[in-house]
């Protein structure tokens, strides 16, 4: 006895098309295709699902954050064996900026192949620089987790070979950034941040400082560094990281 066939069509996932383009881009097939849609996943559209809901991106950001430093650390070490681990940490600080990860996302259209629930993409989400740095570290915690190390290893060095090869350790004043954040910030109308030391641990020849930043009152982010300095870097790298979204907050508690 025959069955009858089934001629409903299959209706493909959103996404599910360009996603190929992206690979495509990427110059990577993934073996399991649900590892990129779900880089791709932000919490919004995730949120809006009926259950079983769809992992969204965010623990696969932080995976891809681990990922990237250790890779860049390796590189720049095999690089710059002689230099200090201050040097070291510094470039490696320039070289994984939210607006170095932001520029690298734009670069394969990135933020086009996000899915959004209809909030965020009417508040312009696919263009909004956290977003689009965040999900270029899940999409690198995508590949190391299809491919191994070693392939994720060799995405990186590519991505970031004219990156690395403009970091010069002997000229660090890219990596400040202090000023980078009150740039961005005055440019939308906020005040300067303002820096205060949270604690200080340790001896004296070995004291470690974790200092926050904060713009108008409100906490922005926070960072620890062997020098009140270091910290007060580190904490304004931190903060630019978020920093659009972390605004566009702001100005809503405002309103």
């Amino acid at each position: 006895m025959e069955h009858p066939v089934d001629e409903t069509p299959v209706v493909p996932e959103p996404g599910t098309a360009r996603l190929s383009d992206l690979e495509a881009q990427l110059g990577y097939t993934f073996r399991n295709p649900l590892l990129l849609r779900r880089a791709v996943t932000h919490r919004s559209y995730t949120n809006e699902q009926p259950e079983p809901r769809p992992q969204h991106n965010e623990a696969l950001e932080f995976l891809g954050d681990a990922v990237l430093e250790f890779l860049i650390s390796s590189w720049l070490l095999e690089k710059y064996p002689l230099e200090s681990e201050g040097t070291l940490s510094k470039l490696r600080a320039s070289a994984v900026s939210a607006p170095t990860l932001q520029k690298l996302a734009v670069l394969h259209n990135l933020g086009d192949h996000l899915l959004l629930n209809r909030g965020e993409e009417k508040t312009g989400g696919r263009r909004k620089a956290a977003l689009q740095a965040n999900a270029y570290e899940a999409l690198l915690a995508a590949i190391y987790l299809d491919g191994g190390i070693d392939v994720a290893r060799d995405f990186v060095r590519r991505e970031f070979a004219s990156i690395i090869d403009g970091l010069d350790p002997h000229d660090l004043t890219a990596t400040d950034y202090k000023t980078a954040l009150q740039e961005r910030l005055q440019a939308r109308g906020f005040p300067a941040p303002r820096y205060n030391v949270l604690e200080s641990a340790g001896p004296d020849h070995q004291r470690v400082f974790r200092a926050e930043v904060t713009v108008a009152g409100h906490f922005l982010a926070e960072g620890g560094g062997r020098t009140i300095k270091g910290a007060h870097q580190v904490a304004a790298s931190n903060a630019l990281k978020g920093l659009d979204e972390l605004l566009e907050k702001l100005k809503a508690a405002q309103s």
